[in-house]
């Protein structure tokens, strides 16, 4: 996020409230605790552990935190996520130190799990505002309910992988694991008619398999769904698969992987300020890699320089 060659300059790192997911990577945050620990005494960054069970119990202990205390979110995508109500519109900045499944935000930062010495040394950069995502979910009842993301949302295919995925070997993680359920998922392809607006102007309409709004480039572990997506420039891309069978959404998957797949023309992609999707039946939705049941209807938002990263 900064030019090549160029280090931005320091600045004080704050009081931090670091947020272990005791769940994230399968229990890999939770072991990795101790050498986390360690680089932050090393470094003596004034630093105290929340560890809840659940997003909503650490939120509540975030929230009664002063405004300027900084956020640690420690494991994956749907961790961040989970914090943001108590980040945007605060002022309490967020660092990031990935240990979850797919950590696609961090991996567009450039962040490594398991890196804690870069991740921690990166936070005497200067911060940086990056947009967030609004989302409100229908369901087929009237009622619309508001999220908050960081990297993006998936629809339809990428979603069934993300259920899929229960189903892989335990041995596979990260990429291998999403690759291993998205070929599982492909032999129970189904499309389903789908329309889709963006900033009130028509994208497409037609049966679809796919349809991801993205603030960030990847989802999936490494899977470059929206390579043109800028979490800086206060728009979301969203990226629609047309009408195609198994074998044409095979090739196309494997394109998604090169971020190669904007110029077929099956697929309908824009960057905008809002979308809406309505959908013909109900589809499974991800937000941020965490499934929220199944949907008829979304509209997304976009936050400009919502959330302000230490570490990017």
């Amino acid at each position: 996020m900064t030019s090549e060659g160029t280090r931005p300059a320091a600045h004080t790192t704050p009081h931090l409230a670091v947020v272990l997911n005791p769940n994230a990577g399968g229990g890999l945050a939770l072991h990795s605790w101790p050498r986390l620990e360690r680089e932050l005494h090393a470094r003596h960054l004034s630093h105290e552990l929340i560890r809840e069970p659940s997003g909503e119990a650490a939120l509540a202990r975030l929230r009664a935190l002063p405004p300027g205390t900084a956020v640690m979110a420690v494991g994956g995508d749907g961790t961040v996520g989970a914090l943001l109500p108590a980040l945007v519109g605060t002022e309490r900045p967020l660092a990031i130190v990935p240990l979850g499944t797919g950590n696609d935000f961090a991996g567009l930062l450039g962040l490594r799990p398991g890196a804690f010495a870069e991740a921690l040394d990166r936070l005497n950069y200067q911060p940086r505002a990056v947009d967030a995502l609004r989302v409100t979910i229908h369901r087929g009842d009237g009622a619309g309910r508001s999220h908050l993301l960081l990297n993006g949302l998936g629809m339809g295919f990428d979603s069934d992988v993300t259920a899929n995925m229960t189903r892989a070997p335990a041995r596979l993680r990260g990429f291998a694991r999403y690759a291993w359920s998205a070929v599982a998922t492909i032999r129970e392809l189904k499309l389903t008619p789908v329309t889709i607006t963006a900033d009130g102007q028509p994208l497409y309409a037609g049966p679809s398999g796919i349809v991801a709004v993205m603030n960030g480039t990847r989802y999936g572990g490494g899977f470059r769904i929206s390579p043109d997506s800028d979490v800086r420039d206060g728009q979301v891309n969203v990226v629609a698969g047309g009408d195609m069978n198994r074998r044409q959404l095979t090739g196309l998957m494997l394109r998604v992987l090169r971020g190669a797949h904007l110029q077929d023309p099956r697929v309908h992609t824009r960057a905008a300020r809002h979308v809406t999707v309505r959908w013909d039946a109900p589809v499974r939705v991800h937000l941020d890699g965490d499934l929220h049941g199944r949907v008829t209807e979304l509209h997304v938002e976009t936050l400009p320089g919502a959330v302000h990263l230490l570490n990017a």
